[in-house]
Formats: C-alpha cells, structure tokens, sequence
C-alpha cells in the first residue's frame, strides 16, 4: 500500500506562509516519476487524499499542496482563480514549491508533471507552458482565453471532460482542436454520460443552493466507468511522457 504523509513545504518568494501538503509515496522502491496533483475547489478534502493514495499506487510519487492553507476555501477561492486566470501569483508559486520538492527528492526520477480536478484542471491547462512540467493532465478544466497563445510550446496533455458537464460544453473539442494546431502531443476524451467532478469517489455535500448548481448544471458526481477509462488513460499517458 502506498504511504501519505502530511509535510511542509517550503514557501518560496510569494508563496502561502505555511504552505503544507499531501505526499503519496508507492510502495517498493524508487525512484518514481513526479506528479504534482492540484486539488479541486473545495480543498484538500478525503475525496482529494484518496485522489493521492491512487495516483501513488499507479507507479507515481504524488504531492497535493494545499493552496487553501492561508484563509481555507472561502477566503482563498477567489483569489486562487483570479490566479489561474491571469497564469500568475501565490497559486503558481506554491505549485511551484511542490514542483521543486519532487524534483529533488532522491526517489524521484526529475520528471515531474501536473494533474488537476475541476479548478486544478483549469491550473493544469495554465502550467503546460514554460513551468517546467513533463506532461499534464487536464480534468474538467476550464480553457483559458485566448487558449491559443498558452498551447505554444506546452508539454503533453491528456484531458478528461463530462459530456453532461453544462458549465464545459464544448470544451473538450476545443481543446482538441487547439492541440492539433499546435502540434502537441495529446489525448483528449469527452464522456458522454458523464458530468463534472466524475473522477471522484463519492458525492460532494453541499449546501442546498449549492447542490442544485451541482446536480442541474454540472450534474456533478462519480461515473465509475468513466473514470476508470479516463483513469486508465491518464496513467498510460504519464508513464509515457514521465518514464
């Protein structure tokens, strides 16, 4: 069984003070390819801690920091995606962080890549370019506009989009498309039954406003088929570019 661990991370020139994080090491022995994973936009939550334990059982050293550690969701949210949309700031510093952690453990390889969910996946879509990643896994995030000009030069991507996601129509596509145009190497895959967030484990609990956006515009919530598919991908695609 892999091992999670609870660490600090160092807080580089604008980074979170007190930034900590979640460490999934495999079980064997090393050393592993790298994969910083970027949580979705309710936190470090178990769903989000179980998200480590499977990458680190898939082969991967894994560690989620946690983006919210100064101010907790509520406070952190607002500026975290103001962040991601101007591809700048505390965000990208403390993945950064992260980043820099894995490539210089003795059990990782130094090829790292990044994985985000929903608010991450729009993280990862902004780190292809320039932020020293091997390879990147999109997951019902958001594309950034122009999209264009942030695919110049990227690294490998594999996406993952929910067909009955109202809030991405469209988007899978989208990025498909732009890809090609750049000649990037990629495999982007949108399923057809499934909405957003369906590569987790179990529902969010949310408060009722909250649930209807989630259940009658994202329709929101695990798709096990799906996410072993997408799952399966992802993993074949890291080993690829990372190994």
């Amino acid at each position: 069984m892999p091992t999670l661990t609870d660490l600090p991370l160092p807080t580089i020139d604008g980074g979170s003070p007190g930034l900590t994080g979640v460490l999934g090491v495999p079980d064997g022995e090393g050393p592993w390819p790298g994969v910083v994973m970027v949580h979705e936009a309710f936190g470090v939550t178990p769903v989000m801690r179980r998200q480590v334990e499977r990458g680190a059982a898939a082969g991967f050293l894994v560690l989620m920091p946690d983006l919210f550690v100064d101010g907790g969701p509520r406070r952190c949210l607002r500026r975290t995606f103001g962040d991601i949309a101007r591809g700048s700031g505390r965000t990208f510093d403390d993945v950064e962080s992260a980043r820099r952690v894995l490539a210089a453990r003795d059990d990782c390889t130094g090829k790292v890549g990044v994985l985000g969910f929903c608010m991450g996946g729009g993280f990862a879509l902004m780190a292809v370019q320039g932020r020293g990643f091997s390879a990147a896994s999109v997951n019902y995030g958001r594309l950034p506009k122009p999209l264009d000009p942030r695919l110049v030069g990227a690294c490998p991507v594999v996406g993952s989009y929910g067909g009955r996601d109202g809030s991405l129509r469209g988007a899978a596509a989208r990025l498909e498309a732009a890809l090609d145009r750049h000649g990037v190497p990629h495999d982007v895959k949108e399923y057809p039954t499934a909405g957003h967030s369906f590569l987790n484990d179990e529902p969010h609990a949310a408060n009722p406003l909250m649930g209807l956006l989630l259940e009658q515009v994202l329709h929101a919530g695990p798709d096990p088929e799906a996410a072993a598919d997408a799952w399966t991908r992802i993993d074949t695609f890291f080993s690829l570019h990372l190994k």
